[in-house]
């Protein structure tokens, strides 16, 4: 129990909180319009302008929930405490001041441990201050607590969620660079093994064949310069990489490989492949990244495009980069995923912003779904 205690006091602030958006001052006006309404058409309020300024005066508090909770819960308690002692008046008696519920949301979504810890003493000082002078009785107090205990309770709940999936989404751009390096590595030691191959050559017919071995230093200086290409990609990736568990043995794929997946699925829509452009020379980590990147596609399309009778999957590639295109025509609405909150598509982004490229993937204007990829011919830059 001392342990759970003192890791939630030593919660940090949640990274990255959202500053203000338009959605928030779209809020604060929303609400200042529920809180003039309610003060002019309200007849059971006794103390009305009390109530109305209170209520309007703490809108602001909401803009800065995310950046400061701590603040913004403190300055509504504080001040309502503060008018409850010297005028005897409820400066939340109106039902639109609720708003003050999602401030208490707020703090335990983006405050640290000490933070909620800190709020939650000032609203229990808050309320027994007001139990003592007689404002607030008794009977309400397990009420109040309830209601304070419901909002950083789901704030809590939501943030828990949050880290929950953050993990979920590290998990799988740390497999997808295993997967990626371990391409690069085979790619490596291809390149490698055939430069001893070509050097014993070199060896065997340096005596009498010069010019045989002078060929040979040259194929031999062709692969270095490949190999070191690859290499440094391969640094890149393991240089963003944090650890993790050993990456499955399967051989690596090709553009060749692509074929195969007309061939896949015999039930289902039909796949046509078609491939255009040179690719000889195509380094083999952009290869397999296009490659595995049209599988998941093909993958998904078949999973989740309703109705769908065809996917076609097109590569193009010129002197710059390689292009990949898989459409389907299914249904655009059959709940699949615009963003990368599906792990699929996650995966595929990643994979080919290491190799300094992009993915993105969305419904068609009529029918289907789209996924596009693009990539440098020569993989990602140093």
């Amino acid at each position: 129990m001392q342990g759970l205690l003192r890791s939630l006091w030593d919660e940090p602030r949640p990274p990255q909180a959202p500053r203000r958006v338009w959605r928030d001052r779209a809020l604060v006006g929303l609400l200042a319009v529920a809180i003039a309404l309610e003060g002019v058409f309200r007849t059971d309020l006794q103390w009305r302008p009390i109530s109305v300024i209170f209520a309007a005066a703490m809108l602001p508090t909401l803009l800065w929930r995310r950046t400061q909770p701590l603040l913004a819960v403190a300055i509504p308690v504080v001040l309502s405490t503060v008018v409850q002692l010297v005028t005897a008046a409820d400066p939340a008696e109106m039902g639109s001041a609720a708003y003050i519920l999602i401030l208490l949301y707020a703090l335990c979504r983006w405050g640290s441990g000490r933070e909620a810890a800190a709020g939650l003493v000032l609203i229990t000082v808050a309320v027994l201050a007001g139990v003592v002078s007689g404002h607030i009785h008794a009977g309400d107090v397990a009420g109040a607590f309830a209601v304070v205990f419901a909002g950083m309770t789901l704030g809590g709940t939501f943030r828990y969620r949050a880290r929950a999936r953050m993990r979920e989404l590290d998990q799988v751009k740390l497999l997808e660079r295993e997967q990626l390096a371990r391409d690069l590595h085979d790619t490596v030691a291809h390149h490698v093994s055939a430069m001893a191959i070509r050097a014993q050559a070199g060896i065997a017919t340096a005596s009498a064949d010069p010019a045989a071995a002078v060929d040979a230093l040259r194929v031999i200086e062709a692969e270095a310069s490949r190999t070191l290409a690859e290499m440094r990609t391969m640094v890149r990736v393991l240089r963003r990489d944090q650890g993790g568990s050993a990456p499955e043995m399967a051989p690596n794929p090709h553009l060749a490989d692509l074929w195969e997946l007309a061939g896949r699925g015999r039930v289902g829509p039909a796949v046509d492949v078609r491939i255009d452009g040179d690719l000889d020379g195509v380094p083999a980590s952009v290869g397999a990244a296009i490659y595995r990147i049209a599988q998941e596609s093909v993958t998904n399309a078949r999973r989740h495009a309703r109705h769908a009778t065809r996917i076609e999957v097109r590569v193009a590639a010129d002197d710059a980069s390689v292009r990949l295109r898989v459409s389907d025509d299914g249904d655009s609405t059959a709940g699949r995923p615009v963003t990368a909150s599906g792990y699929g598509l996650l995966g595929m982004i990643e994979r080919a912003g290491l190799l300094g490229g992009t993915c993105e993937a969305g419904p068609n204007p009529g029918r289907g779904w789209t996924v596009t990829a693009e990539l440098p011919r020569t993989g990602a830059s140093t």
